[in-house]
């Protein structure tokens, strides 16, 4: 390989200095053009997500049982996997508490995967549609 003399590598790092000072130099604007909706329906989207009552939806059952070990199956829910919502339903004769609202049946089952561990007896279900 052959070396380069003093004034090669001087030329070569003044003309380097000169190329990078150029190309960082650059400016530009962005101009973003929709259609005004495209605010509306994403925020219908959002509103859809965060439903909780959604019969599309996945959840979890960890409890059937009384109100008082509702409250504690609940309880204890909350403070080892806060991370997922739960609440508590009523079908009498019963108490049940439902942690989640997964929208697919794989993210339900990775959730029920870890669940399982502290709740043997929980399940996944999807909801019955509400009759008007």
């Amino acid at each position: 390989m052959q070396k380069f003399s003093w004034k090669h590598k001087i030329s070569l790092t003044i003309y380097l200095l000169a190329f990078t000072g150029i190309s960082i130099a650059q400016q530009g604007q962005v101009e973003v053009n929709q259609d005004k909706n495209i605010d509306v329906l994403l925020n219908v989207k959002k509103q859809l997500n965060r439903s909780e009552n959604s019969s599309e939806r996945y959840k979890i059952q960890i409890y059937n049982g009384s109100r008082s070990g509702a409250y504690a199956a609940q309880k204890e829910f909350r403070e080892t996997f806060n991370s997922w919502s739960s609440r508590m339903e009523y079908e009498s004769p019963n108490f049940k508490i439902w942690a989640g609202n997964f929208r697919t049946r794989l993210e339900a089952d990775r959730a029920l995967k870890r669940i399982k561990r502290k709740f043997p007896n929980a399940f996944i279900f999807k909801p019955k549609k509400e009759k008007n």
